[in-house]
């Protein structure tokens, strides 16, 4: 198993918050849940996405991004908007004068906003909530913002999601749950195998033939009583060359890595 594959297993939403926004412009939408991963994606129209720090990015129809908390981060039509709503860490929403809007503005099962007409902007959003949803070493090779753009995107994926956010049925909560799963690993994916992305040390590691070939043995045997010397041995090669390349390739050392 490559160590890709396990670690998506450590993402798995559970009763993650999923909404699909209509907004009329001039929009503007702060974002202070300090989720620990939050998916955006446009279904209509276009957004920019506006983070502390960062420059402006435009999200056009399609485009996927994944946000990594805990930080806040505010979507609008435009870079001068100034946002008029803000969704705090319950989810609850609200204007700046502090009115409560999250009901007020509800269009339905899981849609909120403005009603829709010519021009309107629909996102589509999915939370995980928890912190424990997001396995530390994924988001740890995160950078703040990744926009996977339309034309690399599942649009099936998106489409079918989008589809079963409206959706009341029985197991609906598992359905939406397993998707937005199925969309962060595709985007993770279509990311981590582009060159020039930035991808984390532990995905560029698997090339190496010593350390990839270790990374394989922890990931298919964790449950192996493994130490540094007994690992080298079975890729052959010291003691000391693992533990060296191991740790400059990976950031950290093997049994580390294992335990993590």
């Amino acid at each position: 198993m490559d160590a890709f594959s396990e670690l998506p297993g450590s993402a798995k939403a559970r009763g993650a918050f999923l909404l699909k926004s209509v907004f009329n412009p001039p929009w503007g939408l702060r974002i202070e849940d300090r989720a620990p991963l939050s998916l955006v994606t446009v279904l209509h129209g276009s957004a920019w996405v506006l983070r502390e720090g960062g420059a402006p990015v435009e999200l056009a129809a399609g485009d996927v991004a994944v946000l990594r908390g805990p930080d806040p981060y505010t979507l609008v039509d435009d870079p001068a908007t100034l946002p008029t709503v803000t969704v705090g860490s319950d989810q609850r929403c609200s204007t700046g004068k502090g009115e409560d809007v999250t009901e007020t503005m509800s269009l339905g099962i899981r849609t909120w906003g403005e009603p829709h007409r010519a021009g309107s902007t629909v996102l589509l959003s999915g939370t995980h909530q928890a912190p424990g949803e997001v396995g530390r070493r994924m988001l740890a090779g995160l950078p703040a913002l990744l926009v996977q753009p339309a034309s690399a995107a599942r649009a099936p994926l998106v489409g079918m999601l989008a589809a079963e956010t409206e959706q009341e049925e029985i197991g609906q909560e598992v359905v939406l749950d397993r998707l937005l799963d199925l969309l962060l690993i595709d985007v993770l994916r279509s990311w981590l195998t582009q060159p020039g992305t930035g991808a984390p040390l532990w995905f560029r590691a698997q090339s190496d033939t010593v350390v990839g070939r270790a990374l394989s043995l922890l990931h298919d045997r964790p449950s192996t009583s493994w130490t540094v010397a007994s690992l080298a041995s079975a890729v052959g090669v010291s003691r000391a060359k693992l533990a060296r390349d191991f740790t400059g390739l990976v950031g950290e050392p093997p049994m580390s890595y294992l335990t993590g």
